[in-house]
């Protein structure tokens, strides 16, 4: 590595720890960034270290040796991560390396620790003393109330440190609806109240609370897919990934961006996060654009849409395809399985835009790009072989973080034999990146470090989980956007949409898709299933017992059930079941199998659209961390990332209309193959420009070519479509090389 190389690193790491500063965090006490520098740790900030060490360790022991109770290992989980959010995130705001602040941060965080702990001690004495006390409600003695007490405290305080203010008042609303509120509200809203006893033991034992289904996801799942992800960064991974991407796309017109698409997409199957994913590759992709001719709110919008769909992107996706598969019970690997081809839909999608750009504003030509080989040889070992080791496992059948494990360990396995490799081949560029004890250490604080966002939000979120099943506010919520979609698909992706949007100005994404997931997934699923039904009352159902449940239905249509009807006869009889009955007649008059994928259905699309407040103003963070790094208008970047985006909309509307998700692998390929005419042909319709200006005349062509593109396995309809959007493509660029001749004639 040069100086210059050298110099460049050192300014980026100084960089990071100035934002760090800026932020009130003591994060640097979980790097090790100092000790390259030269710099000391105080013994506090190694213990510290050493702490998040061990705590990453556990979480693999946790996970494939010992046997704790599902309840004791959340415990341990929020523990660690409670005692590490409350002292690397300080509360003391500029005063945090003062010492008084520094005390006064780690005793609250041994106190939640403790109380965390306690609760788990808790649970057999607590069931006893209550059986004791026949007819009474939950016996609590004081230290169960004040460490109760504490853990509700610190859930809002914690969460208000590490994402702001949005999930504490939200924790606030949900306990106060099934205290006191509910009773006061009127309608479907109404709810009875619950003593307070009831209220707190719900909170920290049921499997919807505190240390319930959502803490496991964390700490069985994604804590160790987040390490695995530290160990890919520290092994030279993360270099791999920029490096193979200049190589495929550093040499066509527009290469720079396409480099930054490439990168962020493989960045995904390690981070998870639009934000991370953005701070990350970034800082190399931006800068390349701008130099590369494209304008800074356009390269600050191609890295803010990519990263985006980092979280899209098999087989981490953020935490959405843990929560998802624990939600609808179906396993991990056919969740990363089906999620592969709309993850290609969206990329091609944002490199669709990218292509348009450089031609339209003859740019990104000419760029050379350095690629260091080494890099790519020794980093693709260390990438290639643990991600084909995790999903070999996952394929098995094996749990995700048993996969993660392995990986890991493969990983470190892998490092060592490039080394041998090294030593054989005696080349000068090739130096590959051992994992010892300092590095692993690394991996650890790094993996750790990413986690505390999640392990804190996902504990935090359970009491609002609670709050929604004990109410049954889920149902009301279903019932409401039921009936204000009317049965129509595309109205109630809107309303989830806009949802999504809202919560997601303030929420992290992965909280934004659980609370949306919890209330509007069923009732995406239930207007899906009853297309099914449509379908047979449109045919007539002859059988007395299926025919006799729509008796309780007030509609004329009902005489007509055994005969058959209309399509929109059957529609307006749909729209005239109420919510309960229609609950009871889906898994009748629709397949088990056929409930499970749509309800897969409907969760993807909530995951989906959920991402889209990454890069849709006014507050959009993954386009404002890219704004940052390429010194454009914030506001301005946010509008190019969401237009750039706009796959988010798109794919999310296949899966409602198409076999994308359920259909077998040929359907699925036809229809990924000719929707990527239709994404083209929507983005030259956004751009005005294909190949060269378009014409008047060019855009019924367009249109025309759209829908047959996207009409769902009708063959002639897709070539007739995918024909119409390559001859526009065509004429557009004879247009503009013609307009260029006569130019240099000129």
């Amino acid at each position: 590595m040069n100086n210059k190389t050298q110099n460049n690193e050192a300014a980026d790491n100084d960089t990071e720890l100035e934002l760090l500063a800026s932020q009130n965090l003591r994060d640097e006490w979980l790097m090790l960034e100092d000790i390259k520098r030269g710099e000391s740790k105080t013994p506090l900030e190694w213990f510290i270290a050493a702490l998040a060490v061990a705590f990453g360790v556990w979480h693999i022991l946790t996970n494939i040796f010992l046997n704790e109770p599902g309840l004791w290992q959340n415990a341990i989980h929020f523990a660690g991560f409670a005692f590490l959010a409350s002292t690397i995130y300080s509360a003391f705001g500029k005063n945090k390396h003062k010492p008084w602040a520094i005390k006064l941060d780690l005793f609250y965080g041994l106190l939640v620790a403790a109380s965390a702990l306690w609760v788990a001690a808790s649970e057999s004495r607590i069931y006893d003393d209550t059986l004791a006390v026949t007819g009474q409600s939950w016996q609590f003695s004081p230290v169960d109330w004040l460490a109760g007490g504490i853990l509700l405290f610190a859930a809002l305080d914690l969460s208000r440190r590490v994402s702001g203010w949005v999930i504490p008042i939200l924790i606030l609303l949900s306990l106060s609806y099934i205290m006191f509120l509910g009773e006061q509200l009127p309608g479907v809203f109404r709810s009875a109240s619950l003593p307070l006893n009831d209220i707190m033991f719900r909170s920290l034992f049921n499997d919807e609370g505190m240390f319930g289904i959502l803490a496991s996801i964390s700490s069985t799942n994604i804590t160790l897919f987040m390490i695995f992800g530290g160990f890919l960064v520290v092994s030279g991974a993360s270099d791999f990934v920029i490096e193979s991407s200049k190589l495929v796309a550093g040499r066509i017109r527009g290469g720079a961006a396409f480099v930054a698409v490439l990168s962020s997409a493989l960045t995904g199957t390690i981070s998870g996060s639009a934000i991370a994913n953005t701070a990350s590759t970034g800082v190399i992709t931006i800068p390349l654009m701008k130099s590369n001719g494209f304008r800074g709110r356009f390269a600050g919008g191609v890295e803010a849409a990519a990263s985006t769909g980092g979280q899209l992107m098999p087989p981490i996706m953020g935490a959405g395809a843990f929560v998802m598969a624990s939600y609808t019970s179906i396993p991990y690997s056919t969740i990363v399985a089906v999620s592969v081809v709309p993850a290609i839909l969206y990329f091609l999608s944002v490199a669709f835009i990218v292509r348009i750009e450089a031609v339209k504003y003859k740019v990104g030509d000419d760029q050379d790009l350095v690629i260091d080989k080494g890099k790519i040889i020794s980093g693709g070992l260390t990438f290639i072989l643990p991600l084909t080791v995790m999903i070999w496992l996952l394929m098995t059948g094996v749990t995700p973080s048993y996969a993660a494990s392995w990986a890991i360990a493969a990983l470190v396995l892998v490092s060592w034999a490039t080394l041998v490799i090294g030593k054989i081949l005696n080349r000068d560029d090739f130096k590959p990146t051992v994992m010892g004890l300092s590095r692993i250490a690394e991996a650890f604080m790094f993996g750790i470090r990413a986690s505390i966002l999640t392990g804190v939000l996902l504990v935090a979120i359970g009491i609002m989980n609670n709050a929604i099943v004990t109410s049954g506010i889920g149902n009301s919520f279903s019932l409401m956007i039921a009936q204000w979609s009317q049965g129509s698909m595309v109205v109630a992706i809107i309303l989830i949409g806009l949802a999504s949007l809202v919560l997601g100005m303030g929420l992290p994404v992965t909280a934004a898709y659980i609370i949306l997931a919890i209330l509007s997934a069923p009732a995406l699923a239930g207007i899906l299933a009853d297309g099914v039904i449509v379908d047979q009352l449109v045919q007539g159902i002859a059988d007395p017992g299926k025919s006799a449940m729509f008796m309780l239905v007030d509609s004329p249509h009902v005489a007509s059930i055994a005969t058959g009807m209309t399509r929109p006869e059957a529609l307006e009889l749909m729209s005239a079941i109420p919510f309960e009955v229609a609950i009871t007649l889906r898994p009748v008059l629709v397949d088990a199998e056929q409930l499970t994928m749509y309800l897969l259905i409907a969760h993807l699309i909530v995951f989906w659209l959920s991402q889209d407040s990454n890069v849709t103003p006014p507050v959009c963070l993954a386009a404002f961390t890219a704004a940052g790094i390429a010194k454009s208008p914030p506001m301005a970047t946010g509008f190019q990332a969401w237009k750039i985006a706009k796959g988010l909309y798109i794919v999310p509307l296949m899966f409602a209309y198409t076999p994308l998700i359920s259909g077998s692998w040929m359907e699925i390929i036809q229809i990924g193959f000719f929707g990527l005419f239709g994404i083209y042909a929507l983005n030259c319709l956004v751009q005005n420009y294909a190949e060269g200006p378009l014409k008047i005349w060019h855009y019924p062509l367009l249109i025309l070519g759209i829908i047959g593109a996207f009409l769902p396995l009708n063959i002639m309809a897709n070539i007739v479509g995918a024909a119409l959007i390559t001859l526009v493509v065509v004429l557009t660029h004879k247009g503009l090389l013609k307009e260029s001749l006569t130019e240099s004639a000129a």
